[in-house]
């Protein structure tokens, strides 16, 4: 990528559940839907920056032959300011499963983690101050 600008970066989704997916980041994570078909679909955050995120049936014949399956091993963040109140409307008001209960974490983190549709976990996360030990790691200051 140095020959060219970037001029945009997201993820997309590799899942055999594109509806269930597509309503469940719609619904519960507040993304709009750009573009909707029956494999491939384009959601972006309404307010700015403007966040996207895709997902493509795992099986379509735009994905190389060898890797037409369902992501799996990825964990998108999605930082917040209030991860208290986002886990009360997600797992209290919802009812979603929370993987990894909400919890502060010496490294600087207040997170829970649960899973969507598509097998993808989301790691729900407010920033606090590390513990001195994990505080030496960064090389910027996470509450800057």
């Amino acid at each position: 990528m140095t020959s060219s600008a970037m001029t945009s970066f997201y993820p997309v989704i590799c899942t055999p559940r594109i509806r269930e997916s597509l309503e469940f980041y719609t619904a519960l994570l507040g993304f709009e839907t750009t573009f909707d078909n029956d494999w491939y679909v384009s959601l972006r955050r309404p307010e700015p920056p403007h966040y996207e995120l895709a997902l493509v049936d795992a099986a379509h014949e735009t994905i190389p032959q060898a890797f037409r399956r369902p992501a799996q091993g990825v964990l998108l963040n999605f930082e917040v300011t209030d991860v208290d109140a986002e886990y009360a409307r997600l797992v209290d008001d919802h009812g979603l499963n929370p993987e990894l209960p909400l919890r502060s974490e010496d490294f600087g983190q207040r997170h829970f983690i649960v899973a969507a549709p598509d097998g993808v976990l989301i790691d729900v996360i407010t920033p606090i101050a590390p513990t001195a030990e994990y505080a030496a790691a960064y090389t910027e200051r996470p509450d800057a």
